[in-house]
Order: C-alpha cells, then structure tokens, then sequence
C-alpha cells in the first residue's frame, strides 16, 4: 500500500510551493523493515533538486513575508499544525510504524510529541518581550537587543525517530521565521512529507518549507555546503555529523549536531533494596536498552551495576528480555518490532559476534528469531540481547550499536561508577539509580552528560534543553536554547539626540 497525501507517489520533493518528481526522474522504493517489502515510492531527489529547493527558500526568506509576519502570527500557525497532527493520529501513526518499523503504540506516542513541540514553540514565541533593553547609561540612548530568523536553514533528520527529530528543528526553525529545506532520511522519509504537506493545508507560504527525499551524500552533502544555507542541522552518526561540519565550515555557517551516545545506566544495590525498587529497575533497563529495538540516540545501552546485586539483576533482565514479544509493529501484543534494515542487522549481529569474541557472556538473545505469523522470515528481527561481564575495552562497549544490545559492567564504589560512566567519548545522555537522595544528587553532577535522569529512563521535556558533550555534538534541541539556535541576535543603539562628536579638527 502507498500513501498518498498531496502529491503522487513519485512526487514528494516539495520546491516553492508544488509537489514534483527528481529532476533526474529516479525514485526509490521504501522497504517495510517487517517483510523487506516495498510498501511506497519516493523521489530520489539529488543535487539539483537541492539547489532549487534552497533557491526556493532564499526567495520566500528574502523577498517573502514570513520573516516579518508577527511572532502570534507565526504561534497561530504552528499551533493549527499541531491540531491538523492529532487529527491524522492514526494515519501519521500507522505510516511511522511501517516505515520505520516500531510498535503502533510507539508511532502514535511520536505524534503526540510532535504535536507537543509545535505547541510548546508556538506558545514561547508568542510570549516573547520584543528584545531585552541594554542600560546605556544615558536617557538619551534606547539600547535593546532582539532577535531576528538566522535565514534558510538546512535540516537534515535521522531514520529512526522520522516525524519526531523533525519537528524538533522545523517546530522551532517557523517560529523564529526562519525558511527551511529538510533532507528526510531516504531510507524513512514518509512522515515527513506529510508533514510538509500539513504545514501547506495550515496556511504556511510557498518556499517556507521545502523537502528534498534522496541520499545523505548528494543531497545532504550540497546542503550543508551550500552558499545560501545560512545554517544547517544534523542529527545522526558521528561520521556523518563531522563531514558535514567540514562540508559547513567554508562558508562559516551555523552548524548544530546532535550526533550518537553511549549512555550508562548506573544501578547502585540500595535502589533494589526493596521488591519494588528492584523490580522498578529491572523494568526501566529493559525500557532503556529496548524501546525501538534499542534504535534510539539515548538508548541506555550499557548497564553499569554495583556488584552485590549484579547476579540477580542481570539474571532476571535476560529473563525477562527472553519474554518480549517480537513481530510487525502493527500487530496486537507485540511489543518490539524489527531493526530498519538488513544492513542495520547485519552491522548489530557484527558487535554481538565480536563481544563474544573478546570474552562477553551472553545470558539472553544474541540470534535472530524464528518466523512466526506475526514475524514474517523476511523481515529483520533481531532478538533483545543481553552481554554479561563486558569492560571498556571491548567495542561494543565503546561504540554506539543502535541495536537491542545492552552490555552489563560492575562497580564497586561510587567514584568507580562515575569513572566508568564518564569512559566515554559521548556525552549525551545517562541515569542512576538510587535510594540515597544525597548520592543522586552527587553523582548526577559528576556524570559528564547532557541528560541525567535519576531512578528513571529516556523522558525528555519540550521546555528542557536537548543536546550533548564531547562527540555527542554541539548545539541544543528544544527549550529556549532549541529557538536561540536558529536565531541571531542583533544590538539596536538608538541615539534620540545624536550631537556632533569633534574627534577630529574640521
């Protein structure tokens, strides 16, 4: 089955305004990951599609009026999107689950966060002072700072959480009036057509939104080196994020990256000390390692537990992961479905078989399921695995997997755990769990991360920020700081009785 919003099916490049094909005229069909099946067509749009869709944006940023319309203008608009976005629940929903092959449950649960951010950027931009007065020490000087749209920002969005990652730039890119050309992952880019196509039914202008669906390294590449993107923004591998920040760096644009993690989730033995609290901890590193098929940038991928609970701890974490139901994501009951590609597969199935090899014990998973009739032979499962007694030095402790692979390391003090939390060269997410207020406390501030949850895992806020330390990237998403990314800010000393200088003789 194809869907079908505004444009034909090999139509979903969107350039000033219209729906069209490449201008080579390839397409590429999108696999459902569940059977390996094409299910839709796309363009596949290259680096002339990429030129007319930024000329496209220069013109509606500089000779449009979406830069100068009012901020409640803007906020009324996002805000229409937002409701157009709950109205298509179960459409947006069930095309995010076959496309990128999470769980229904979990694609409808990205709607609502999407339709979250578009509200919470409508209602900051809406409540805004006009510019932040500067004291210039005389009455005779008004002295303020505003802040104006950067220009037409490139944003380019990752496979796993399609529509959500994009409405985290495009949200906060239209309030501050900025135009924008986004590059959709090719490999899941569905909901966000739609979504182009929503902001065109609530009234945005032609040019405002533009969408380019191809490939990273001919139209995410033109993008990020192109003289009139004023800004570009990455989310996705570290590999990729560097060579777009090379690609940025001759023409001095602002660069945003929000690139991988390798997040620790810290068990100290006092947050078991009841049945409760143990079972709580149990169930919440299953939610961390295992949401989306472990696919998730913040993904608590390494279990970091004090050693007096690590035996039963990690015994009933793989029975229970033993349990989860695999299968198409659209089907009852299943509660993880498969990863988005065989190459993705095949890439986890290569960290498992090296950790095994450096010396990692497997206690649950580590193969691919046998078919059933809700798990079809073609599709690409994986089985949620669980490697026991990991250390630094091994790979998949290292890198950063995207796969339901959750490795087990021991502490036995404190500062062991904060020192094997920190071993790390990403910085973007992690938890600890304990009793002991005064320790969250103590060790949430040691922990070199951008996101410390303490005694929970993975929520996130519009109102926070969202970002990272070290090669987990530069530049905040969500919160003030996610809106101060795609703005500058301008000083505008006005002199109400300006008198002759006579620094020089004349």
């Amino acid at each position: 089955m194809v869907d079908r919003t505004q444009q034909q099916a090999s139509e979903t490049i969107h350039a000033g305004g219209e729906w069209r094909a490449a201008v080579s005229g390839a397409t590429r069909e999108i696999l459902d990951p569940a059977d390996g099946l094409p299910f839709a067509v796309v363009a596949e749009g290259d680096e002339k599609d990429a030129d007319l869709a930024v000329a496209a944006a220069r013109h509606a940023f500089d000779e449009g009026d979406w830069p100068r319309t009012p901020a409640v203008a803007r906020a009324a608009l996002l805000r229409r999107v937002a409701d157009l976005l709950i109205r298509d629940r179960e459409r947006l929903g069930l095309l995010e689950s076959r496309d990128a092959g999470k769980t229904l449950e979990e694609g409808r649960v990205d709607i609502d966060c999407v339709a979250d951010a578009f509200r919470y950027f409508a209602d900051l931009v809406a409540a805004e002072a006009p510019g932040r007065v500067v004291d210039a020490g005389s009455a005779d000087v008004h002295s303020v700072v505003v802040h104006e749209p950067v220009g037409v920002c490139a944003l380019i969005t990752p496979w796993n959480y399609p529509l959500l990652q994009a409405s985290w730039k495009i949200a906060p890119a239209l309030a501050a009036g900025d135009t924008v050309v986004v590059k959709p992952s090719e490999i899941t880019p569905l909901t966000t057509v739609a979504l182009i196509a929503l902001l065109a039914e609530a009234g945005l202008p032609a040019g405002v939104a533009n969408i380019v669906t191809g490939p990273g390294h001919t139209v995410g590449a033109r993008l990020a080196e192109h003289p009139d993107v004023d800004l570009v923004s990455f989310t996705g591998g570290l590999a990729s994020g560097t060579k777009v920040a090379q690609a940025a760096a001759p023409t001095v644009k602002k660069v945003a990256l929000e690139l991988g993690g390798k997040n620790p989730n810290v068990v100290f033995a006092d947050a078991c000390a009841t049945e409760e609290g143990f079972d709580t901890a149990v169930d919440q590193a299953l939610n961390a390692a295992f949401i989306h098929s472990g696919q998730v940038c913040s993904a608590g991928a390494r279990l970091i537990v004090e050693e007096s609970v690590r035996g039963r701890f990690v015994a009933e974490l793989a029975r229970r992961a033993e349990r989860i139901r695999l299968g198409r994501g659209t089907e009852d009951g299943v509660e993880c479905g498969p990863l988005v590609s065989e190459q993705q597969r095949a890439k986890v199935e290569g960290y498992v078989d090296s950790a095994l090899a450096e010396g990692a014990v497997l206690r649950s998973g580590g193969r691919r399921p046998e078919p059933s009739d809700v798990r079809p032979a073609t599709g690409y499962f994986y089985e949620p695995t669980v490697l026991d007694h990991c250390h630094r030095e091994m790979r998949v402790v290292r890198e950063e997997v995207f796969g339901p692979v959750l490795t087990v390391e021991t502490f036995r003090t404190e500062d062991e755990a904060v020192a094997l939390a920190n071993d790390t060269e990403y910085g973007l997410a992690g938890a600890v769990w304990t009793a002991d207020q005064g320790r969250a406390r103590r060790v949430a501030g040691r922990l070199r991360h951008g996101t410390v949850w303490i005694n929970d895992f993975h929520p996130y806020l519009p109102q926070a920020e969202w970002g990272g330390f070290g090669k987990s990237g530069v530049g905040r998403e969500l919160g003030p700081a996610g809106l101060a990314e795609y703005r500058e800010a301008k000083h505008v000393y006005h002199n109400l009785a300006p008198k002759p200088v006579r620094w020089f003789a004349g």
